[in-house]
């Protein structure tokens, strides 16, 4: 039995019930009544088979994220970024502008730091941030060893 009609009919019901587009291969109809709604000609027949659940219109399917949140949750704890994944050159990736903005505002910070408890000298703040500016300290940590070599006395390593 062909129920073309009936399924066309259906979605324009359907579409107009829902206030949204309904396509006719969303309409379902229940197998065991298919003579019934093969008799029903006009439109008021079949909302009464909508009405009685005979004919529904079916979810609409989505693409589920699950695969994304995890491929999300697996870079966040740093997976997923070997050489395999690269598309970008290493400057691309993380530019050496900010490498050397990291860099130099660590540096800076510390000195800072340092010149506030006066385990600097003005005059000596000034000497290791014109280094810092330089170039010539590679972390903190190398920055803090020059000024140990230079006599600085840190305060909380000894």
């Amino acid at each position: 039995m062909i129920i073309s009609n009936q399924k066309r009919m259906a979605a324009q019901i359907l579409s107009k019930k829902e206030g949204r587009e309904v396509g006719v291969h969303r309409v379902w109809i229940n197998p065991d009544y298919l003579d019934e709604v093969s008799t029903a000609v006009q439109k008021a027949d079949i909302r009464q088979l909508i009405d009685e659940g005979l004919i529904k219109a079916r979810p609409i399917k989505g693409t589920s994220r699950g695969r994304a949140r995890n491929v999300a949750a697996q870079k966040a704890k740093g997976r997923r970024k070997g050489p395999g994944s690269r598309k970008g050159t290493r400057n691309s990736r993380d530019p050496k502008k900010n490498r050397w903005m990291r860099l130099i505002r660590a540096q800076r910070r510390v000195l800072k730091e340092m010149r506030s408890d006066e385990t600097l000298t003005p005059s000596e703040y000034r000497y290791y941030y014109r280094k810092a500016k330089g170039g010539t300290y590679r972390s903190v940590a190398h920055m803090r060893t020059n000024m140990g070599l230079d006599g600085i006395k840190m305060g909380g390593d000894e």
